[in-house]
């Protein structure tokens, strides 16, 4: 039997819109482990290393000019 993805985070969550959330799916390919699906239902999937990548360069400030100041 499969194990459900682990729910990591809720982005908005102030809303009934069905927010977009990420989570990690320990039982999938190794290449899409890490899921983010958007309040569409529409999902991508990445590996860790992938996921690791963006995280870095959103802390690294690469990200920043994609949010308002």
């Amino acid at each position: 039997m499969r194990e459900p993805a682990l729910p990591l985070a809720t982005f908005c969550g102030t809303c009934d819109c069905g927010c977009p959330q990420l989570f990690l799916d320990p039982d999938a390919p190794e290449d899409r482990r890490v899921r983010l699906t958007d309040d569409f239902g529409q999902q991508i999937q990445m590996s860790l290393d992938q996921f690791a990548d963006l995280v870095a360069q959103a802390k690294s400030g690469a990200l920043d000019t994609l949010t308002p100041a």
